[in-house]
């Protein structure tokens, strides 16, 4: 009896898996691939703090203080003889000799924290105001000041910092990858579906752009950037930047498969059915190769924010007073400025812990829409 249930099973499985759309069958692959499960619910959390910064902000991060300097990292106490939930303050004194600020940690002063704290005003999607955040200071009034990952040279809280900037760096990565993986399906299309002439031109423009080399051609191309111009047309203008050099290659791989699509069974019965050009391309060439796009494009993303990264450390993609990931690591460019404060440069470490989880997010999808896997 158990051996016939055990058949039973057996072929209900594989009856289940013979009838499963393509999409299920990625998501039952992909759930075997740990590493980029761990790597996908941590992409998640990433996402979501870049979606409300400044809910789990604890501070303006735009509010300087000059006698708040090199702050190091106050840590959280949340045991002490039973559930606590503070930290300790910290006690400024300027050194005579070399004329800069120590900071001491004052155990005899506490700085009592709590959930879902009233904070600074901030804006939900930019529409919506409230003054309510994840964790702070339980009586702001009071004038004490809480700072988890320390303060820049200019007073400024690092923590809060580094969250908006996880918002610019990511929607940079994200905006871009998205222009660019456009301009590669509908070129790369084109260029595969009609061939001739127009195959022609297209794959001369993906020679010439390959042909340059990219790092000169990005630092030319931001240093021609007017210092005039504002946050967001500088934004705008970095994320055209690293879009309009990243699709020649997903257009080739567009336009080498297209070439042997164009000639397959499906794709002559729709024209023989009198479907227009654009429809079979659009929705019947290109949803067959929907998994590979996604892997592309997962894996694409991490490139992006690195490009965007080094942009700003050189001072040539975003500037100050925006915020990104590689305007905060220019803190960080001389030794004096690391050796004062070393919390600077965990800027970097987010860049890592992104990339990471996105490279290995992108190939776990590679392996589960590969069909021969």
């Amino acid at each position: 009896m158990t051996a016939e249930t055990a058949v039973i099973d057996t072929s209900d499985a594989a009856d289940a898996i013979s009838v499963a759309p393509n999409w299920k069958l990625v998501w039952w692959r992909f759930k075997k691939h740990r590493l980029a499960l761990v790597g996908g619910v941590v992409l998640f959390f990433i996402i979501l703090i870049a979606a409300f910064p400044g809910f789990f902000s604890t501070q303006n991060p735009s509010e300087s203080n000059k006698n708040g300097s090199f702050i190091p990292p106050q840590s959280i106490v949340l045991w002490d003889k039973g559930p606590a939930f503070y930290a300790f303050a910290v006690n400024g004194a300027r050194n005579k000799r070399s004329f800069r600020m120590e900071w001491t940690i004052d155990p005899t002063k506490k700085v009592p924290l709590r959930l879902f704290a009233t904070g600074y005003e901030w804006k939900v999607f930019g529409l919506f105001k409230t003054r309510i955040h994840f964790f702070g200071v339980a009586n702001p009034e009071a004038g004490q000041k809480f700072h988890l990952l320390g303060t820049d040279r200019l007073g400024r809280d690092q923590w809060s910092r580094l969250l908006h900037g996880t918002q610019v760096s990511l929607s940079i990565g994200l905006l871009a990858v998205f222009i660019s993986t456009i301009l590669g399906l509908f070129l790369g299309g084109i260029s595969g579906y009609f061939g001739g002439i127009i195959d022609m031109a297209i794959q001369r423009l993906i020679e010439l752009l390959q042909s340059i080399p990219p790092i000169p051609i990005w630092l030319a191309l931001s240093a021609a950037l007017p210092r005039t111009w504002s946050v967001a047309t500088t934004y705008l203008a970095i994320t055209g930047i690293l879009a309009l050099i990243t699709w020649t290659g997903l257009a080739r791989e567009v336009r080498g498969r297209f070439l042997v699509l164009r000639e397959e069974d499906f794709v002559v019965a729709a024209k023989l059915s009198g479907c227009s050009q654009m429809r079979i391309v659009f929705r019947h060439m290109l949803p067959t190769m929907s998994s590979h796009i996604i892997a592309a494009v997962t894996l694409a993303i991490p490139v992006m924010i690195i490009n965007e990264t080094f942009l700003s450390f050189l001072g040539l993609g975003l500037r100050p007073p925006a915020i990104s990931w590689g305007v905060l690591l220019q803190e960080a460019q001389n030794l004096q400025s690391v050796a004062l404060a070393p919390w600077l440069l965990l800027p970097g470490v987010a860049v890592i812990i992104t990339v990471l989880a996105l490279n290995v997010l992108g190939d776990g999808l590679r392996d589960a829409a590969d069909p021969y896997h």
